[in-house]
């Protein structure tokens, strides 16, 4: 499918930047007491990541409403925080033992293991203290902190999937599994973040369904990406350490598929996430353009 000419890069770069803007706003200074937890916080989410989930939230509203609507980047800051206390704590000894993250010292190598998993509980509060504070009518609201709240649990959500994830280790990876861990580790966040976006814009059901759509089928394919530059990309460009995946013997797509195949199925999944905008029109190329993105990417 021809997308309309879209300078990608200037849309995440702009997207970033107001997210940015906002965890500034919202997080408390390094200076604050207690210094040492909000120095750890602000090393984690300021350590250069890219605000994919936030910029997908953006463009799944413009996708909805046509325009972006104001106080959105609250809700993107919200939902970079969760995925913030997820790589703290996916870091951690206890689970991945990684020193690296987005080509800095992780949180817990900086500032120690118990300031760091109490930085990552941190920012999950702090997330849902802030979408409860949201500019959406109340049913919206709620609304939304239920769908973050489910995607970031234990059913079918990013901790389910951490524990599928860690409980796979060592055993030989089935295409069951490995879809499983993914749709939950990394896809429902990235779901969620389209969902939400669209409801803060004011969809209706049937418009969170086709999101839900979408969004299921780009997050898959955005982890499929992700563990095919885990082969294929050195440390340095990846900014986290590669090869890891390999080394701990993990549930990979590439595992079960190898890589080309795992390239494959990733630009189709995001063809198929396609299919589900197709009565948006031109209001979700910007949508679409981030999903492309995802499974081009170089890092």
């Amino acid at each position: 499918m021809k997308l309309m000419p879209i300078d990608v890069k200037s849309l995440i770069h702009e997207g970033a930047e107001l997210t940015d803007r906002a965890l500034e706003a919202l997080l408390p200074s390094a200076e604050t007491v207690p210094a040492s937890i909000h120095g750890a916080m602000r090393h984690s989410v300021f350590a250069g990541g890219k605000r994919l989930r936030p910029v997908l939230a953006m463009q799944s509203a413009i996708t909805i409403a046509g325009a972006l609507p104001s106080g959105i980047e609250r809700l993107g800051a919200a939902i970079e925080m969760l995925h913030t206390y997820s790589l703290i704590h996916d870091d951690l000894p206890a689970l991945d033992n990684d020193d690296l993250r987005r080509g800095k010292p992780t949180c817990h190598v900086a500032f120690g293991e118990a300031i760091a998993i109490l930085a990552g509980d941190a920012l999950q509060t702090r997330a849902f203290e802030v979408l409860a504070g949201l500019d959406a009518p109340p049913a919206a609201t709620v609304q939304i902190i239920g769908l973050i709240a489910n995607a970031v649990g234990t059913v079918d959500g990013m901790i389910g999937g951490q524990v599928l994830d860690i409980e796979s280790e060592g055993r030989k990876p089935t295409p069951e599994l490995v879809e499983a861990i993914h749709r939950a580790k990394t896809g429902a966040l990235i779901r969620v973040s389209v969902v939400a976006g669209g409801v803060y814009a004011g969809a209706t059901a049937e418009d969170a369904a086709r999101l839900d759509t979408f969004g299921r089928k780009a997050g898959l394919a955005f982890q499929i990406v992700d563990d095919v530059l885990d082969m294929t990309v050195d440390s340095a460009h990846l900014g986290k350490t590669a090869g890891k995946d390999q080394a701990t013997e993990k549930a990979t797509w590439p595992a079960v598929f190898g890589i080309e195949q795992s390239r494959r199925d990733a630009a189709s999944l995001i063809e198929e996430a396609f299919a589900a905008l197709a009565p948006y029109g031109s209001r979700a190329d910007g949508l679409k353009a981030v999903a492309r993105y995802l499974v081009e990417r170089k890092n």
